[in-house]
């Protein structure tokens, strides 16, 4: 997904947000249900994605059709993505998908207690999606029955569910979603693709730090907490020495980048010299 459909995604993400912080299964398994009818329907995605068409019109459609039978979230969501431009008609479907997968991980996260083995959310999430595709990719007889078309999508959750039978509530989900829609992709790809959402999303409780020397413990402890106060969150370090940087600090919690070295800065300037 490139360009406007890109853009799009990002914009649903960053709206979706908001909603995380009490987001439900419920509401994942919703949105999995709204793409599977978007997929089901050649002239429905043409319908979402014609261009000539306001986002007003497209969002009155998915109001029309989904409203009262799933959530207001699920039915907003939606709607959002349909006022969006997108470049072809798979994308909506695609960034659905995204969403949907956002929302059980987002459930993951927000786990406040540690599961029994002292594993996170996040960390018993993606530790069951790897067992799961470690064991069909052990398996060609596994594959062929989750391959097979003719097999039943609760044929299929259920042998999913005797190959992890210990997976947490939020994988069973994706891995279920998995088996029954790849959606033109191999199983595997797909959970694969769902443990890198749930591994970027880990990131966002990682601070790695490259400085030029070791801190004192007195001003990582100054860092951790400031770093904490600023993301409202209990952070993880991660610390570099860094040589290269030649003097300040540079720090990264998820996508966010703070240069504050000699080297970032000198390479800024020669940015602006260059341009």
């Amino acid at each position: 997904m490139a360009g406007v459909s890109s853009e799009s995604l990002a914009a649903a993400l960053a709206a979706l947000e908001a909603k995380l912080p009490t987001a439900s299964l419920q509401l994942a398994k919703e949105l999995f249900g709204i793409l599977g009818t978007v997929d089901s329907s050649a002239g429905l995605r043409r319908a979402l994605t014609d261009p000539s068409r306001s986002g007003d019109e497209k969002s009155a459609l998915v109001k029309q059709l989904f409203g009262g039978k799933v959530s207001a979230d699920a039915v907003e969501i939606a709607a959002g993505l349909a006022s969006s431009r997108w470049a072809s008609a798979r994308d909506i479907g695609d960034a659905l998908e995204t969403l949907a997968a956002s929302v059980v991980i987002a459930v993951a996260e927000n786990k406040s207690a540690v599961s029994a083995s002292g594993l996170t959310g996040l960390e018993e999430l993606e530790n069951d999606l790897f067992s799961f595709n470690q064991a069909v990719e052990s398996s060609h007889e596994v594959q062929r029955a989750l391959s097979e078309p003719q097999a039943s999508p609760a044929a299929k959750v259920s042998l999913a569910d005797k190959l992890v039978p210990g997976a947490s509530a939020e994988a069973k989900v994706l891995i279920g979603q998995a088996v029954t829609a790849p959606r033109g992709l191999k199983v595997t790809r797909l959970v694969r693709r769902f443990a890198e959402l749930a591994a970027k999303r880990q990131q966002r409780w990682i601070a790695t730090v490259d400085v030029t020397r070791p801190l004192t413990e007195t001003q990582i402890s100054r860092l951790q907490a400031g770093l904490n106060t600023l993301y409202g969150r209990e952070l993880k370090i991660n610390m570099n020495v860094d040589p290269a940087l030649i003097g300040g600090i540079r720090i990264q919690v998820g996508d966010e980048v703070v240069d504050a070295s000699v080297a970032g800065r000198l390479g800024q300037l020669q940015r602006q010299l260059a341009g």
